[in-house]
C-alpha cells in the first residue's frame, strides 16, 4: 500500500471483522492514558496531534462503505480534535460522526488518553503513535526531547508502516485455533446505554515478578491464572448442572515471531482454558496450565496456519462477489459462535511501556482500558510502567464481583495493591 498519493486501500483480515461487527451498542475501542506529572494543556496536545498526524497516515483514514466491502481511505478532514475527558470511556464509534476520525485524543487533568477503533491498528501499532504525540507534547511544552526518542516526525511515511501483515505472511496450510466450542459465559447485567464501568488496580512491578516466578510463570500467565481461577469458583458458586471450561481468550503480537513493521493489526487471539469436569487446580496448576497451553500455540507454524485461514476467507472467491450488506448479516451471526462462546473473558497485556529518560522524567503511569465486550461480560487488561504494572477490569456489567474478587486475591496472595474506580 502506498502512504501518498493513494485514494483507498484494503483493510487486513481483522480489520474487515471489526467493522462489520461494528454496531450502536458495541465497539471495539480501546484506551491508552499516560498521567503526566503537570497538568495537561490542551491547546500544546492539540498542536502535537496536529504535528503527529501526516507522519502516521494509517491512523489519518475514515471507513466507507463500498458495494462489496469497507475500506479506507485518507480522512483530509480537519481534526482529530482534542476533547475533554468524559466519565465513561472508550464511547462506540459512528463512521458518520467526529468528521469520519476513528481516533480520539482526550484530555482530563493531569491525564491524556487516545482511543482507537481496533480495526485502524492493534495496541502495538497504537503505542508506537502515542510515544510520538507524548514526545512532540512534551516539545510543545518547552522540554528538550530529542528526536531518537520516538518516530521522527520530519521524516516521511514509510510504507512497510501500512502494510497488511496477515497477507505478507500467510501460506499454503490453513488451520482453526484449538479451543473449546462453548465456554462459560460470565454475563450480567447490562447498564444503560453508555454507561462504562472501569475499575484500575496499580501493583508493584517487582513484587507481581517475585509471585510468578515462585509459581513457575510469567505475570501474564499468573494474572491469566488468577483470572481462570476466580471465574472457576465463580461458576461452581452458581451450581450449574454442567459445569462448562473456563477459557480465556489472550491476545498475541505477532510480530514477535514474523518480522515486520506494520503499525496496523498484527495479532492472534490464543485461548487458554480449564475444565472442572477434570478436576480442581490449584494456582500453582493454572499457572502451569496457561504457560503449557500458551507455549503449544503460540508457535510461529500454528499461527501462521491460522492468520491463513482468516487470509483465506477474505479472498475466497465467492465471498468477494457476494454485496457487503450481506456478508455484514452472515459475520454478525457468525461472530458470537467464534469469537463469544469460545471465551469466558479476554486478557491483554501489551507490555512494559518503555519511554528514554528525557520523557520518562514526565510521566508518573500509563493506563490501558478495554472497551466494552460484545456481550454484557468483563474484560482484563494490563500494562507495565515504571515500577507499576496498572491492571484494569472494564464492562458494561452492572455487577462488580469479578473486579472485587480479583483484587482481592491479588493482597491475599501478598501483594500491594491501590485500586481506583469510576463506578459511582
Amino acid at each position: 500500500m502506498a502512504v501518498s498519493g493513494t485514494p483507498w486501500y484494503r483493510m487486513d483480515n481483522a480489520s474487515v471483522m471489526y467493522s462489520a461487527i461494528q454496531r450502536e451498542e458495541y465497539s471495539a475501542i480501546y484506551r491508552f492514558s499516560a498521567w503526566l506529572r503537570e497538568e495537561v494543556r490542551p491547546d500544546a496536545l492539540q498542536r502535537a496531534v496536529d504535528r503527529a498526524m501526516p507522519r502516521f497516515p494509517g491512523f489519518a483514514v475514515r471507513i466507507r462503505r463500498g458495494f462489496f466491502w469497507y475500506y479506507f481511505e485518507p480522512n483530509r478532514a480537519n481534526g482529530p480534535f482534542v476533547q475533554p475527558d468524559s466519565a465513561d470511556p472508550c464511547r462506540p464509534v459512528r463512521f458518520g460522526e467526529d468528521n469520519g476520525w476513528l481516533v480520539r485524543f482526550l484530555y482530563y487533568g493531569h491525564r491524556v488518553s487516545l482511543e482507537v477503533f481496533h480495526a485502524v491498528a492493534d495496541g502495538a501499532g497504537a503505542l508506537v503513535f502515542f510515544r510520538a504525540v507524548l514526545a512532540e507534547y512534551l516539545r510543545q511544552m518547552g522540554e528538550d526531547v530529542p528526536v531518537d526518542c520516538a518516530v521522527d516526525l520530519d521524516a516521511p511515511p514509510v510504507a512497510e508502516e501500512w502494510e497488511d501483515a496477515y497477507l505478507r505472511y500467510s501460506s499454503r496450510v490453513s488451520r482453526r485455533m484449538p479451543g473449546v466450542k462453548r465456554a462459560y459465559q460470565d454475563l450480567g447485567t447490562p447498564e444503560p446505554f453508555y454507561t462504562f464501568h472501569v475499575t484500575m488496580g496499580f501493583v508493584p512491578i517487582d513484587q507481581l515478578k517475585a509471585r510468578a516466578k515462585a509459581l513457575g510463570g510469567t505475570i501474564t500467565e499468573y494474572l491469566a491464572a488468577v483470572l481462570l481461577h476466580l471465574l472457576l469458583e465463580k461458576q461452581r458458586r452458581e451450581t450449574p448442572r454442567r459445569q462448562k471450561p473456563v477459557s480465556l481468550g489472550i491476545p498475541v503480537n505477532l510480530r514477535q515471531y514474523f518480522p515486520t513493521e506494520t503499525l496496523r493489526n498484527f495479532i492472534m487471539t490464543v485461548p487458554v482454558f480449564a475444565d472442572p469436569a477434570l478436576g480442581e487446580y490449584s494456582l500453582a496448576e493454572l499457572v502451569n496450565l496457561v504457560r503449557c497451553q500458551l507455549r503449544l500455540h503460540a508457535t510461529p507454524q500454528e499461527l501462521q496456519a491460522v492468520l491463513t485461514r482468516g487470509v483465506r476467507l477474505q479472498y475466497n472467491p465467492v465471498l468477494k462477489v457476494i454485496p457487503r450488506v450481506v456478508k455484514n448479516v452472515i459475520m454478525l451471526r457468525s461472530y458470537p459462535k467464534s469469537g463469544v462462546r469460545p471465551f469466558t473473558a479476554t486478557f491483554t497485556n501489551p507490555g512494559y511501556f518503555a519511554l528514554p529518560e528525557p520523557m520518562a522524567c514526565h510521566v508518573e503511569h500509563m493506563e490501558v482500558v478495554l472497551g466494552q465486550a460484545a456481550v454484557p461480560r468483563p474484560h482484563v487488561s494490563a500494562i507495565g510502567y515504571g515500577d507499576t504494572m496498572e491492571i484494569t477490569v472494564s464492562g458494561v456489567q452492572r455487577e462488580r464481583d469479578l473486579e472485587r474478587e480479583f483484587f482481592r486475591f491479588l493482597v491475599r496472595d501478598g501483594l500491594h495493591v491501590r485500586v481506583e474506580s469510576n463506578r459511582r
